[in-house]
């Protein structure tokens, strides 16, 4: 009788640990409601809902082809986008740099731990971080170090508010510089700025005065700048000044656009100086790429 109970009780235990087992090698039921964004090691993007996940591999219900199985050591990245993001079944890319136009900033911030990188004609290079959700700072430099000459340094520190939640922001900031290698006193600009729109569709009016030796401006400079989602990928982009000289005012108009190519952003345009004391057309090439890095809504796969 005992040895009989013993072969049961171990019949039993054997029987909940193999389904114990099985369980944990079933497929698991994740949210459903959730939207993915999978990019695959190859290249590839796919955008769906999780309807069924293993140790293994994923099952993605997409718009155009069905439900795919997706092996785990294919996935680069897995992260889940809001229905915002999705228009008419195209995955709208986040702006890589929505806090600048081309150079210029605007009313927008960086969130804590976000940041980019911009690099503008390859010799002008700076970097920025969000400390908080409305204080940032930068760094930037023209590396001519290299060719053994001066080399001028600079920060960017900048507050930003929302006013009214994705429709009006105001910031300010500065641009604080010097040249390692001389005696300077420092270059640079003090800023106020206001942003009408979203992120992704704005215009935003600045004024601002700068300073160099150790002087300022006797008259300030003024920006109207704008910005316009026109696809998943690309946007227009204008940024326009007035610089007050004094005794007169020079203008630069500048036109262009930029392209998000996976989550790097290239800028492009031309810059157009204007003015009373100038006779001839210039148009001078602006050519920019922005590597946003920091905060990821990226899931572990």
């Amino acid at each position: 009788m005992r040895r009989h109970l013993k072969i049961v009780f171990i019949s039993f235990w054997l029987l909940l640990l193999g389904i114990t087992a099985n369980q944990a090698l079933a497929q698991t039921t994740p949210d459903t409601t959730a939207i993915y964004r999978v990019e695959t090691s190859d290249g590839n993007e796919y955008i769906g809902n999780i309807v069924a996940e293993d140790t293994g591999s994923i099952q993605l219900k997409t718009a155009k082809l069905g439900v795919i199985r997706i092996p785990r050591p294919d996935i680069k990245s897995l992260t889940v986008i809001t229905a915002a993001k999705l228009k008419n079944g195209n995955y709208w890319f986040e702006n890589p740099q929505s806090t600048r136009y081309l150079f210029a900033p605007n009313g927008y911030g960086l969130k804590r731990g976000e940041g980019y990188y911009q690099n503008v004609l390859v010799f002008v290079n700076q970097i920025s971080v969000g400390i908080t959700n409305n204080i940032s700072i930068g760094a930037g430099t023209v590396p001519l170090f290299l060719f053994g000459t001066s080399t001028p340094v600079w920060l960017l520190p900048k507050v930003s508010f929302p006013v009214v939640k994705d429709k009006f922001n105001v910031g300010a900031g500065a641009l604080v510089g010097s040249v390692l290698g001389e005696d300077s006193e420092g270059f640079g600009i003090v800023y106020g700025i206001s942003t009408f729109g979203s992120r992704d569709k704005n215009i935003s009016l600045g004024l601002g005065y700068g300073y160099a030796a150790g002087d300022w401006a006797t008259a300030p400079t003024f920006t109207l700048n704008g910005m316009l989602r026109t696809g998943n990928r690309g946007y227009l982009l204008t940024e326009n000044y007035l610089i007050g000289t004094g005794d007169g005012s020079i203008g630069l108009i500048t036109l262009g656009g930029r392209r998000i190519i996976k989550r790097v952003g290239l800028d492009f345009g031309l810059v157009i100086p204007a003015g009373s004391d100038i006779d001839t057309f210039i148009a001078i090439p602006f050519l920019g790429l922005t590597v946003p890095f920091g905060q990821s809504k990226t899931r572990i796969p």
